[in-house]
């Protein structure tokens, strides 16, 4: 992947150069490249003064910074009590199946990352997905292929 060193010093003027700022930094570097490549960690410790491996250690600790590119849409599969017990799992497997990727894993393609979460917050719909930032409440083995394919017709 080509980093482009004119948006990360965009990002680095942003926040002053301050390395106390360094997440954020890692976030918005995160929203243009759909995750933080390596040579942006790079040069971004660099220009902070930080050793690569402390900045590494920031972009590993937080789960919302990945160093593994992401799907264009992220598909959370709530894993929480009410999911659970109404089939959360047997969705995850459909969404497995039908994508060909394990939880965690982005698709060939780069268009769907899949991740199981605790609880979204909406038991009474559950089972519960939820795509980018709309939600599938009450999901069924059957509904995951309309699911999918409204976000690939979509494109």
């Amino acid at each position: 992947m080509e980093v482009d060193i004119g948006k990360l010093n965009t990002i680095l003027n942003k926040y002053g150069g301050d390395k106390s700022y360094i997440l954020a930094m890692f976030q918005d570097i995160q929203k243009e490249y759909r995750y933080l490549p390596k040579d942006t960690l790079k040069y971004i410790c660099d220009k902070l003064n930080i050793p690569f491996s402390k900045g590494y250690e920031v972009a590993t600790f937080y789960k919302a910074i990945s160093l593994k590119p992401r799907g264009k849409h992220t598909i959370h599969v709530c894993l929480g009590t009410a999911c659970h017990l109404r089939g959360g799992p047997n969705i995850l497997d459909s969404f497995e199946r039908v994508l060909n990727v394990k939880k965690g894993d982005t698709t060939g393609d780069g268009m769907f990352t899949l991740e199981s979460v605790n609880c979204l917050g909406a038991c009474a719909l559950a089972p519960l997905v939820k795509v980018d930032e709309k939600d599938f409440g009450k999901t069924t083995s059957v509904t995951v292929n309309k699911i999918i394919s409204e976000f690939k017709d979509g494109e």
